[in-house]
């Protein structure tokens, strides 16, 4: 009986949260402590405290919240053209052979191009406002979006197909009923993958050429020697990130609700 609950004691351990809270105090208060210890300078390596001290001094600047706004906007705006996009060509490419043969080479070509070699170009095309922004993160949005869809409308099973079309259902209703369901699992990982990704689009965007947001004001902080500063925002970028993640899991959850969210999760492209 003591074996078996230690077994149950440590099970628990390991699937509280409180252990990983642990392990995270542990490491901030190393880090803490290390830098201090060490007498690493600030430029180098700031403390979680100057960094936590940055983090909650930065929202009672205006200046902040308006770049926050700006950068979400880009992040947003560029993931629902992007995924829209993605799933439409999505659609197209997996119902019709004739149109993947057409378009599916030159889409996976241009997705093979550096995006940060293609943002510069961008910029001067749409010029340092948002909107250049907004294209360089729908372009990132766009192909885990459209790789995951054509993946998922062809994973249908053929025999619940043929069943469909004897009993002479439409190509509307066997997609209707049989392949846009079994798609969405799959639809759901490339909208996870992609707003994950146009975090990172929005960012290297203002890295290029920008006149506001959370990556203008990281090399403005960068140009003052303000580590702490861009530790800060990285960390805000990393939540917004995490949050943004969570969103796409709540609604995954909600319409995709056969899907069996503990194990059996279908992998991304």
């Amino acid at each position: 009986m003591s074996g078996l609950s230690d077994k149950t004691l440590g099970k628990r351990l390991i699937d509280s949260p409180l252990l990983s809270i642990l392990v995270f105090c542990l490491f901030i208060a190393g880090w803490e402590g290390a830098v201090r210890f060490f007498e690493v300078p600030k430029i180098v390596l700031p403390t979680p405290s100057a960094i936590a001290w940055s983090f909650w001094h930065g929202f009672d600047d205006d200046n902040l919240q308006w770049h926050l706004a700006v950068t979400m906007y880009e992040i947003v705006a560029g993931f629902v053209a992007g995924a829209a996009s993605g799933l439409l060509l999505g659609f197209v490419i997996a119902l019709s052979p004739l149109l993947e043969r057409i378009f599916y080479p030159y889409v996976v070509a241009f997705q093979t191009i550096p995006k940060v070699a293609v943002a510069p170009i961008v910029v001067i095309w749409f010029g340092y406002g948002v909107a250049s922004k907004v294209v360089i993160t729908a372009t990132i949005a766009f192909f885990p979006v459209l790789a995951n869809t054509i993946v998922g409308l062809r994973s249908a099973p053929h025999d619940q197909i043929e069943m469909l079309v004897t009993y002479t259902a439409s190509r509307a209703q066997v997609f209707r009923m049989v392949r846009l369901p079994q798609a969405l699992p799959y639809i759901f990982v490339g909208l996870d993958v992609a707003i994950v990704l146009s975090v990172i689009g929005a960012i290297v965007g203002e890295f290029v050429g920008a006149k506001a947001g959370l990556g203008y004001l990281i090399l403005q902080k960068n140009f003052n020697f303000d580590m702490a500063g861009t530790f800060a925002i990285l960390i805000l970028l990393s939540v917004v990130g995490v949050g943004l993640h969570w969103l796409i899991g709540l609604a995954q959850r909600r319409i995709v609700f056969w899907l069996d969210m503990s194990g059996n999760r279908v992998m991304g492209a």
